[in-house]
């Protein structure tokens, strides 16, 4: 899946929100901080990292690959 950024950055729990791969914030959390997701290929536990255009985030069997939106 290929998530456009509105801005410079988005937050590592508020990318999984947004695009639907959890229905929650505190549940994007319980994920990231069990080890769940990575980023760039590695494991990431901050639930506030900032990503930016050109990161893939794995969560399951999940990719987003982000990419610069129009405004950036």
């Amino acid at each position: 899946m290929e998530f456009k950024l509105t801005s410079v950055y988005i937050e590592l729990d508020n990318l999984l929100k947004i695009s639907g791969v959890v229905s929650s914030g505190p549940e994007a959390k319980i994920f990231i901080q069990g080890g769940n997701v990575s980023v760039n290929g590695e494991p990431e536990m901050r639930v506030r990292r900032k990503l930016k255009a050109g990161d893939i985030i794995t969560f399951e069997s999940k990719e987003i690959s982000l990419v610069k939106g129009l405004n950036i």
